[in-house]
Parts: structure tokens; sequence; C-alpha cells
């Protein structure tokens, strides 16, 4: 019989890790309940789903996705291998957008994802009227779970960032955190973001391509004094200010993420 404290020694995951899967394997196990009754034998029904789990992670299968959890803005967020993983540097693009809204004010997420921006926006702003856009039904699927669990109001459109969108609509604030990674990052090779969605993370180019058919869409679709406010990768803050020049933005700033490298670029339209 597998007690407690002897599952988590028998695969070499981190003890965090390890006491994550196993909770998830058991509902209503807790932190605090494993600390102090590591002698309790596990059911063999959560011995299986945590002997699962557990190969899985090892095999190199994200936390995020194992549990089906990330928290974004101190909520949780269900997330899937059709979005990609809410990051905590993505919270100084929301922040820097809730700062800029204006009361009543039109926003719009392109390339939403697990809805964590938009969602956020909607329920940290002052009556935002909040859209969100992504190519991916599947992705939208997920958005719209998160948006109902966390009562959120978001307008949700499938499209490749402004399509779908109504002919006439304009926006006080968009923000994105499209796929920026070069195609030949080693970076898509490693770690969580080696299991993430591929169209998600990359163009199939030099990282920028994206970036660039969002602020070439941009002005036709702000309001005036209307922000413009996108995440990027560390070494795109001077090309990212390029292209926002180039699409006739003004006030264009690049400010720096938790480990002081360029993170989100922002302007707004004359």
């Amino acid at each position: 019989m597998l007690t407690l404290d002897g599952a988590l020694g028998r695969y070499p995951l981190p003890r965090l890790e390890a006491r994550m899967l196993l909770m998830h394997a058991m509902p209503g196990l807790t932190h605090a309940h494993i600390v102090g009754h590591g002698e309790e034998v596990l059911p063999p029904e959560a011995e299986v789903r945590f002997a699962g789990l557990a190969g899985r992670r090892l095999a190199g299968e994200p936390m995020a996705y194992l549990i089906g959890v990330r928290e974004f803005f101190g909520r949780d967020f269900r997330v899937t291998p059709d979005v990609l993983i809410p990051r905590p540097d993505t919270e100084i693009l929301v922040e820097a957008a809730l700062e800029r809204a204006k009361a009543g004010g039109r926003v719009v997420d392109l390339g939403t994802g697990s809805g964590a921006i938009a969602v956020t926006l909607a329920l940290e702003g002052d009556n935002l009227d909040v859209w969100a856009v992504d190519v991916s039904a599947a992705a939208l699927s997920v958005a719209r779970g998160n948006a109902a669990t966390l009562e959120a109001r978001v307008h949700f459109v499938e499209g490749s960032w402004y399509d779908g969108l109504p002919a006439d609509a304009c926006f006080d604030i968009i923000v994105s955190n499209p796929p920026y990674i070069a195609h030949d990052d080693h970076h898509l090779q490693e770690g969580d973001v080696a299991r993430e969605p591929r169209l998600a993370l990359t163009d199939g180019a030099d990282g920028l391509r994206c970036l660039a058919e969002i602020a070439q869409g941009a002005r036709a679709r702000l309001a005036p004094d209307g922000w413009l406010l996108v995440e990027h990768g560390f070494d795109q803050g001077e090309g990212c200010r390029a292209l926002f020049v180039a699409a006739g933005l003004r006030d264009v700033v690049t400010l720096k993420d938790l480990a002081g490298h360029d993170r989100v670029t922002l302007g707004r339209s004359g």
C-alpha cells in the first residue's frame, strides 16, 4: 500500500509539483493534510491517477495543462493545450491598458487565447465594453468558458486580428499578445513552450509579422486618442516602436518586464 509520503517520493519531481499533482489526483486533499498525515494510505484509484499525471509531467507536459488551471491577476483560468499558458509578464500589458482605459470605453483583445486578458479587463475595468478575437475556435471555447465561470461580460468573435469585428467598430483600447517568436528561435523547443500551440507562439517568420499587421490596421480601428498596446519579445522593443511610428501612432513607448527587459510597446492614434 502506498502512503501519501510514499507517493511523493516515488517520482523524481520537485516536491511542490508532486504535491500539486497528488492533490489533483485526489480532490479535497490539501497541502496541510499531506504534511500532517503523510502516513495515510493513498486510495488505489488516486494512486493510478497520480501515476499517470506524474508520468506525463516527467515526459515534459506543462503543469498548467495537467492541472487544467493557471492563475492570472489573482484569478484561476482554465487552460488546455489549445491555448497559451498565461504568464506574469502579461499582467504588465493588462495594467497598462487599465491605466489608459476610459470609463465605459470599448476595448478589444486580439488573439485572446484563454481569454485571460479580455476577462481581466472586463472584471477590473470601469464598465468597459470588452471584445475578444481569436482565429481558433478551440481557443474561443476555452475563453468563453472562462468568461462564464468568472462572470465577465465579453463579446467573442472568431477571426484573424481585425477580421470578424463589425466594419464600423472603433475602440479606445486595442491590446494583443500575438505570436512573436521567430520561427527558428530555440525557445520553441524548450520547456513548456515546446508543448504550447505553435500557432499562438510564432508567426512562422521573423517574429514581427503579426506585430506589423496589428500595428498597420490599428489606426483604422482606434477612436481619437485611442491606444494600441502589444506584448512582444525581450529584443523586439526597438523594432516594435518602429512599426508603431510607421503606422502613424504617437507617444510611442516601451515598458519593461519584471526582469528589466522590453516587453510591452504602446502608442496612440493622432
